[in-house]
C-alpha cells in the first residue's frame, strides 16, 4: 500500500504554496496574455477568488463531456476546500476548471497558448535542438534519453527549472539508460509508447528521442492530454503544430535546420503510414493514479515492449503522489505496471522513490529544497 497522498492543508509547505500562490498567479497570467471577451476573463476571476478564498471546490456542470469522468472523484472529495485536499485531484481540477472558464470545448481558446508560442519561438530551444541533433551516432539513444529527461526542466507552469544552467553529473540521482537500452537491444522491436508532458523544449527533445526509438520500435504511440493543462503540457494539436514548426513549415520560426527538418519529415511520414500515434485521453487530465487507469489503456500496455513517462506531474501519478522512503526501490512502486516502465523527471514536487541509500539524507542537509527545485532528475527503469 502507498501512503497517503499529499495534501494542501499546510502539512506539506510546497503543496499548500502552489495552491495558495501559485495557481492564483498562473490563472492571473492567462487572463493577462489571452485575449478573451470579458465574460470569460470573469470566469477566470471566479475561480481564482474561490482558491484564495478557501471555498469549497465544485463539482463540474452536468453538460460537460467529461462529467462523468470527474462525478466518481468528486464525490471521493466531497467537502474539500482548495486548501484541505489532496493535492494531486485540487491542482489537475484547477486546471480542469480553467478551460471549463474559457469555455474550451465549444471555443478551441488554448489559455496558455501565447505563452507556448513564446518559448517555440526562443532561443533556448533553438539552442537545445542543435545540441540533441549534433550527437554522436554510436551514443545517440543514451544521449537523447538524457537529453529528453533535462527537457523537463524547461515547465512553463514552474520555470525555477531553467534558472540552473547546463545540468552536472551530481544532477542525475538515478541512470538506467544503460539497462534500458540493452534491454531493447535484446528484443525484437516492438510498440514503445511515450507519456509526454510539456510542449515546447521538452517535446521538441522528446520528438528527437522518438526518431532514435524507431531504430528500435515497429510502431510508437504518444500518449497526450485532451485538452490544456499545467499551462505548457502537451496536447495533439500541439504535437502537430510542432512538428511543422521542425519542418520548416510553421507560422511562428523558420524552422531550426536541416537535421531537425529530416527528423520531422521522418516522423510525419510515420504518422501517414500508421508507424506513429498520437493519441490524446481524458485520463491524462484526471485525478487518478496510474494504476487506476481505464481498460482502453491498459490493454494497450500489456502488449507494450516499452513505456515511458515523462514529467513531474505523471511521476506523481505513478507514485501516488505520497511521501514514500526515498530509497524504496522504482521497481516495488511501480510493481502494478503490466509492461517495462521508464521514468524521465525533473524534480518539482516531494515525492521521489529509487534513490541510492543515503542519497536524499544528504541533500536534505545540503539543499533542502533539493526535491522541488528542478535541477536535479532521475531515469529510472523497471523491466
Amino acid at each position: 500500500m502507498p501512503p497517503p497522498p499529499i495534501r494542501t492543508d499546510g502539512s506539506n509547505w510546497f503543496a499548500a504554496n502552489t495552491m495558495r500562490v501559485r495557481v492564483p498567479a498562473i490563472i492571473r497570467e492567462a487572463q493577462t496574455l489571452t485575449a478573451v471577451p470579458s465574460w470569460l476573463y470573469d470566469g477566470l476571476e471566479r475561480l481564482r477568488e474561490s482558491i484564495l478564498n478557501d471555498e469549497p471546490i465544485p463539482m463540474l456542470p452536468e453538460s460537460s463531456p467529461d462529467y462523468d469522468l470527474w462525478l466518481e472523484a468528486f464525490a471521493t472529495h466531497e467537502g474539500e476546500t482548495w486548501l484541505n485536499a489532496e493535492w494531486f485531484y485540487a491542482e489537475v481540477y484547477t486546471y480542469r476548471l480553467i478551460v471549463e472558464a474559457v469555455k474550451w470545448h465549444r471555443s478551441g481558446i488554448d489559455p496558455f497558448l501565447p505563452k507556448k508560442h513564446r518559448e517555440i519561438a526562443g532561443d533556448n530551444i533553438k539552442q537545445a535542438i542543435q545540441q540533441a541533433v549534433s550527437v554522436p551516432p554510436d551514443n545517440r539513444l543514451s544521449d537523447l534519453l538524457l537529453a529528453a529527461l533535462w527537457g523537463n526542466r524547461v515547465d512553463l507552469s514552474y520555470a525555477v527549472g531553467t534558472t540552473h544552467g547546463a545540468a552536472t553529473d551530481d544532477d542525475l540521482l538515478a541512470d538506467d539508460r544503460a539497462a534500458v537500452i540493452e534491454y531493447l537491444k535484446g528484443r525484437s522491436p516492438g510498440h514503445i509508447h511515450l507519456i509526454l508532458d510539456n510542449a515546447g523544449t521538452e517535446l521538441a527533445l522528446d520528438l528527437l528521442l522518438t526518431d532514435a526509438l524507431f531504430d528500435m520500435a515497429e510502431r510508437i504511440t504518444l500518449h497526450v492530454k485532451d485538452h490544456p493543462t499545467f499551462v505548457s503540457d502537451a496536447t495533439r494539436a500541439d504535437v502537430l503544430a510542432f512538428l511543422n514548426e521542425m519542418a520548416g513549415r510553421g507560422s511562428i520560426t523558420k524552422g531550426y535546420g536541416a537535421a531537425a527538418r529530416e527528423a520531422a519529415d521522418r516522423l510525419q511520414a510515420a504518422i501517414l503510414e500508421d508507424r506513429l500515434r498520437i493519441e490524446p485521453d481524458r485520463y491524462w487530465n484526471s485525478p487518478y493514479f496510474l494504476w487506476q487507469m481505464p481498460g482502453r489503456l491498459t490493454w494497450q500496455f500489456d502488449e507494450a515492449a516499452l513505456v515511458i513517462v515523462k514529467g513531474d506531474a505523471n511521476y506523481r501519478r505513478m507514485t501516488g503522489d505520497a511521501l514514500w522512503e526515498p530509497a524504496t526501490p522504482f521497481a516495488d512502486v511501480v510493481s502494478y505496471f503490466p509492461a517495462p516502465l521508464v521514468g524521465l523527471r525533473t524534480g518539482k514536487s516531494d515525492t521521489i522513490v529509487g534513490l541510492r541509500p543515503g542519497v536524499a539524507e544528504r541533500l536534505d542537509a545540503e539543499q533542502p529544497d533539493w526535491r522541488v527545485n528542478g535541477k536535479h532528475g532521475v531515469i529510472q527503469f523497471k523491466p
